[in-house]
C-alpha cells in the first residue's frame, strides 16, 4: 500500500514533465511553421502574391476624356504630353492607354416619378437605343433600375440589349422620388463590387428629390469610393423651353462632374436620343492613366486629382480625386 501510494505522485510529476515537455516542442514547432507561413507567404501563397496585391491596391487609376474647344472628342493623345498630380504633387504614370473596348458595367438609372409621366414614352424609345448601341454582348452588361417613392431593379446584370428594352418597356410611374437614395444603392450595391470593366452609371431624370435618406453629398461619396462615374441626362422642363438652369439641373452636373462624367441638357424633349448617342459615343472615347501614390499613407483621407495636356488646349473631364485606403 506505501509502495502503491508513493508510486502514484512520482508517476504524476513525469506525466506532467512530460506534457511540459511535449507542449514546448508543439510551441516552438508551430512558431516555426508560422514564421515560414509568413515568409512565404501563408499555406499556398507566396511572397510575390502578396506583393502583386499590394501593388494592385496602391495602383490609382483614373478615365479621362479629352475635346478640344468646340467639344470634339480628341483621339491622339500620348503618354509623353499627359501629366497628373494628387494634391498638388506630380505623380509617376506607369500605364496609359486609350480605352475603346475595355468592357462596360452600366446601370441606366431612370427616373419612375411622377414629373416623368409626360416624358416617359419619349424617354423609353431613347433608352433602348441607347442600349442596343452600347451594350455588346459577352463582353458588356447593364442594369435597369428606376427610383419613385421605392427604388427597383427590372433587369439585372445581363449582356443582352433585348432583355434590357423589354424591362424599359415596362417601366410604370410611381409617386415620390428617392434619386439620391438610388445612386447609393447603384453604385454601392450593384457596381462597387465589380473588378474589371469600366462602371458607369447612366442617370435620366429632372434632378429633383424628395424622399432620400441620403444626401447630395454623400451620393457623390459613394460614387467616388466605389469608382463609378455618372452621366446624368436632364428632363427638366426649363431646359426644354430655354429657360434658365433651376437648381435641379446644377445638382446632375455636380454629380456628373465630380465623378468624371459629363451631365445633358437637351433643349428639347425630343433631342434625348441624341444625349444617349453622346454618352454612348463618349464611353468608347476615353483614355485610361494609372500611377502609384507618392503618398502612402492608408488614412482613408480624400486626395484631390489634377491632369493636364501639355503644348494643347483640350478641356477634360474626369474624377476630381479618391478615397485613400484604410489598410
Amino acid at each position: 500500500m506505501n509502495g502503491l501510494r508513493n508510486g502514484r505522485p512520482r508517476f504524476r510529476w513525469r506525466a506532467v514533465l512530460a506534457g511540459l515537455i511535449l507542449a514546448g516542442g508543439l510551441a516552438f514547432l508551430g512558431t516555426q511553421v508560422l514564421a515560414q507561413g509568413e515568409s512565404s507567404g501563408g499555406a499556398g501563397g507566396s511572397k510575390s502574391s502578396q506583393e502583386r496585391i499590394q501593388v494592385d491596391v496602391d495602383l490609382v487609376n483614373v478615365l479621362f476624356t479629352a475635346r478640344d474647344k468646340k467639344g470634339n472628342l480628341v483621339p491622339d493623345l500620348t503618354r509623353d504630353r499627359v501629366r497628373v498630380f494628387e494634391d498638388g504633387r506630380l505623380q509617376t504614370i506607369t500605364n496609359f492607354s486609350r480605352e475603346s473596348n475595355q468592357p462596360l458595367a452600366i446601370v441606366l438609372l431612370m427616373d419612375s416619378s411622377s414629373s416623368a409621366r409626360a416624358s416617359l414614352k419619349v424617354q423609353q424609345e431613347a433608352a433602348i437605343d441607347f442600349l442596343h448601341n452600347t451594350i455588346q454582348r459577352k463582353r458588356d452588361k447593364g442594369l435597369l433600375m428606376t427610383f419613385d417613392s421605392t427604388i427597383d431593379v427590372l433587369q439585372d446584370f445581363v449582356d443582352d440589349p433585348d432583355r434590357l428594352s423589354k424591362a424599359v418597356k415596362s417601366v410604370r410611374i410611381g409617386g415620390g422620388t428617392k434619386m439620391f437614395d438610388a445612386i447609393q444603392v447603384a453604385c454601392q450595391e450593384k457596381l462597387g463590387g465589380l473588378i474589371g470593366p469600366r462602371r458607369i452609371l447612366v442617370l435620366i431624370g429632372d434632378g429633383d428629390d424628395n424622399m432620400s435618406y441620403e444626401t447630395l453629398d454623400s451620393a457623390i461619396a459613394v460614387a467616388q469610393r466605389s469608382e463609378v462615374s455618372i452621366y446624368s441626362i436632364s428632363t427638366n422642363n426649363s431646359g426644354f423651353f430655354g429657360m434658365s438652369q433651376p437648381k435641379q439641373d446644377k445638382i446632375l452636373k455636380r454629380l456628373a462632374e465630380t465623378t468624371g462624367g459629363r451631365a445633358y441638357f437637351p433643349p428639347k424633349i425630343d433631342d434625348l436620343a441624341m444625349s444617349f448617342f453622346r454618352v454612348s459615343e463618349e464611353l468608347r472615347s476615353q483614355y485610361s492613366v494609372a500611377y502609384r501614390s507618392t503618398n502612402t499613407s492608408r488614412d482613408g483621407a480624400f486626395r484631390r486629382i489634377k491632369i493636364n495636356v501639355k503644348g494643347k488646349k483640350v478641356k477634360l473631364q474626369y474624377r476630381k480625386g479618391y478615397y485613400a485606403p484604410t489598410s
